[in-house]
Order: C-alpha cells, then structure tokens, then sequence
C-alpha cells in the first residue's frame, strides 16, 4: 500500500512557523557626504538594492535605513534591539569608524553579519576621482571592525563581494537559512511524551538545556494526553485499511495543535497489549505525516534528534531519523535508517506501509513506513553533548549510492563517505554523536555550520 506524494496530498499541508527576522542596517562616514556630493546617492541606491534582495528572501526584513555618524548608530542599535532579530546585517557600503557600528553589535544582544558589496567587479582607474574610488573603500573598515568585535567579545561573521555578485550573495543566503535554524529554535516547543528506552543513556538529556541554549520550550507530555484524543475520535475520520494507525494519527494531529508544539519525541514501553503499548506501536504512521508537514517526530524518546530534525527541515533539507544498520565493505558503504517515523521528503518514491506483527527491540505491533532515500548528496546532522553538558552541530556529508536494501519496513540508505566505512564510523563516533540523527538532503555542512555560529554552539564534522 503506498501512500499519496506530499505535493499533493491534504494532510501534509506544511507546518508554519515564524519566519527569521532580520535586522538591516548600511552606513558610511558622513563626513565624506559634503566633501563629495554625488557619493552619498550612490552608497544610499546601492543600500536600496541590498535592501530589496533581503525583502525577497523568505524572511521578515527590519530594515533601519542609513547612518552616518556614532549618534545614528545609537539610534539603529535601538530600534533593532526592539525588533528582536534572529541576525543583524550590517552593510559597510564605504568606509566607517567602529564606533559606528559597535552599539548595534553590543546592544542587540544578536548574531552580526559584516557585508561589504562595492559597486562593480573593479574600479576604472582611468576615469575614477576619490569620490568615485570611495564607493569601492567598503572592505576597508572591515578589519577594523573585526579587531573591535575581537576585543568586545563579539563573534565575526563576514562576505565581502561585489554588490550584483551571485557566489557572494549565496554566501550571504547561506547566513539566512542559517537564521531559519536559529528562529525555529529560539521559538520552538518541543514535545516529550513517555520515558527514555531503558539504558540508552546517550538519548538521555537534561531538559533545562534546550531553553538555556536556544530558548526553545520543552512541554512534558503523557500517553494519556494522547489516550483521550485518540478515543475520541470517530470510524469515520479513519481509513479501514490501517484503521489503528490512522485512529493514532488524528489523535497526533490533535495533540500538536492542542500544545502547538514543533517537533515530538516518545517512547512507551508498554505490557501484553495494554492501551498504552498500542498507541505506542501504533504512532508511525501519524509521526511520519507529521515529520513530512515540518513537525518532526520521532521515537525512542530522542529529544536531541528532533531539534537537528527540525534544523534540517528549516534549511529545506528534510530530514529522516537514522542510525547506522550495517557496513559494507566491499562497496565501501555505510548503511542506515531506522524503523518507525520517517521523513518523506528524503523518499525516491512513495513510500510502501508495511505491517509488522513484531517491532524489533520494541513492544507491540502495527505498520511501519518502508522507503528508499533518494540517491545524491546527503548531510547527515546530530546534535552531541559533551562533559559539561553543552551541546554541538555534528555534520557529515556523503552521497547515497544504488545497491541492495533490506525490506523489513525501515527508511534505509547506502551512504559513501569516501572512505573505509570502519574509519568513518570510528571518526563519526568519536565526535560525542550519540547514535542517532537527521539524514538532510544536498551537501548542507556549510548551512549547519553557519547554524551553529548563529546559535553560539560548536560544530564538528566528519
């Protein structure tokens, strides 16, 4: 039985959430202003197109117009530390002093991107005066800003270019879907419903962590939560081909939007078929539709893996839960998936129900989602903690490769990492990964590393 493409089907109408919101922000010393009238005009109509490529990315745009001296700086700092950004842009369309633009870096309590965009890809020489030149001094305050914001404890970012440059602008995009991650984060509200799988003691995570780091929410949930929107719902809201599975999967719809929450991880362990396991057993149908709506959800009470789930997703990467199944040492592959909740985003065709009378190392029976990741370029992103608790992006890019799979109602996928699979899993495993993650698709490391910077974490890859 395969299921309808989510391009089409109602049920994966896409989760919105808020958008990122970035603060813009361009300046030159006004002192040039009156020595060369026509330069002002020109930094300002440059200011306008950066402005307007902003207002087409899909992102709400805080933009604080031009400044000229220290006392506008303030006035910028203000009204963006108003406007709650998740990334501030500043714009060095000429030369600046720091004073300028160290407020705005200071008070907005906000990640900070340096650009400096000069006109054209050269200068004339033969025709340029000094104002003209000036236009093209924007990389020359960034250093001095980078020595500031060393000294003032403030993280660097910046992409210098030219103003209608593509490779530059897709750095610059790059620091915008990494914003993505760090508004879904911050504003987040991650379910945990049940009990850690006994002793799985890498899954286990304090639940104070993820508010102090990203200021997402944790809302604690029980089965029982669940237990009474599934009971009320009617035969005729359910298909009768898989009848258990979509009962539990209405009952999850209700459940989400009663706590508006963004991603959910469970877990029940349940005994000789009790309510309790069944709805447990029977989750992976609702938590696959929701996972391909933008809702990750996932099993094995894996908290951490949601939020690199809801991270991949927001990069419009997609995002499945996976774990390594086996090597392959004559192809060079490393095999993995996970059985249960899977992202349809990743599939290479519709995705088959498989029913199951048993769940491996799990209680209860039921269908399970079967499907093959579509072959290419893949990033696979966990979250790891380390010693004193902090967490970290783990990354590692690899391309999926045709060959045999096994057809036990797993998402599953030969990966290639270009090299022995026994040594990447001994680097990967070394990184403090835990063992399990989001398969994304195309080679996202850039983007994840970019997250990571924004949310103030570290990043490791393999």
């Amino acid at each position: 039985m395969t299921h309808t493409s989510p391009a089409v089907h109602p049920l994966l109408t896409p989760h919105e959430r808020r958008k990122p919101r970035i603060g813009l922000v361009a300046g030159g010393l006004g002192t040039y202003w009156p020595q060369f009238p026509e330069l002002l005009p020109q930094l300002q109509e440059s200011a306008r197109y950066v402005s307007e490529r902003f207002q087409q990315m899909d992102a709400e745009v805080v933009d604080v117009g031009f400044i000229s001296d220290a006392q506008e700086g303030d006035a910028a700092a203000e009204r963006l530390r108003q406007g709650d950004c998740d990334l501030i842009v500043l714009f060095l369309t000429t030369y600046l002093t720091s004073s300028m633009v160290l407020p705005i870096a200071q008070r907005a309590n906000t990640p900070v991107l340096v650009i400096d965009l000069q006109p054209t890809e050269k200068m004339d020489h033969t025709s340029f005066d000094t104002g003209a030149w000036l236009a093209y001094c924007g990389q020359c305050p960034v250093p001095e800003v980078g020595n500031v914001f060393r000294r003032a404890g403030i993280p660097f970012r910046s992409v210098s270019g030219w103003l209608r440059q593509e490779s530059a602008w897709e750095r610059i995009s790059q620091w915008i879907r990494a914003a993505h991650v760090r508004a879904a984060l911050r504003h987040a509200r991650h379910g945990l419903m049940g009990h850690v799988y006994p002793g799985m003691l890498d899954v286990s995570t304090d639940l104070t962590l993820l508010p102090t780091t990203f200021g997402s929410h944790v809302e604690v949930l029980e089965f029982d939560d669940l237990r009474v929107l599934v009971d009320e719902v009617t035969d005729a809201e359910v298909d009768d081909d898989f009848a258990w599975g979509a009962k539990v999967s209405v009952g999850l719809d209700r459940l989400v939007d009663e706590f508006a929450l963004d991603s959910l991880a469970y877990y029940h362990r349940g005994r000789d078929g009790e309510q309790h396991e069944r709805l447990g057993a029977g989750m992976i149908l609702g938590a696959s539709l929701l996972t391909a709506r933008g809702i990750p959800t996932t099993g094995e009470y894996e908290l951490r893996t949601t939020v690199a789930q809801l991270a991949t997703q927001v990069v419009g990467a997609g995002g499945s839960f996976c774990e390594i199944q086996a090597l392959n040492f004559e192809d060079d592959v490393v095999e993995m998936g996970h059985d249960g909740p899977a992202h349809l985003a990743v599939s290479s065709r519709d995705p088959l129900l498989r029913g199951l009378g048993v769940y491996h190392g799990k209680r209860g029976w039921g269908v399970s989602v079967e499907f093959d990741v579509r072959q290419g370029p893949v990033t696979l992103l966990g979250l790891g903690q380390d010693r004193d608790g902090s967490l970290a992006f783990v990354a590692s890019e690899g391309t999926v490769v045709p060959g045999p799979l096994l057809a036990i109602g797993n998402t599953t996928s030969r990966v290639d990492f270009g090299r022995d699979p026994g040594v990447w899993v001994d680097e990967w495993s070394a990184t403090g990964i835990g063992h399990h993650w989001s398969l994304s698709l195309g080679h996202r490391a850039a983007d994840y590393r970019a997250a990571a910077s924004l949310l103030g974490i570290d990043f490791r890859q393999v």
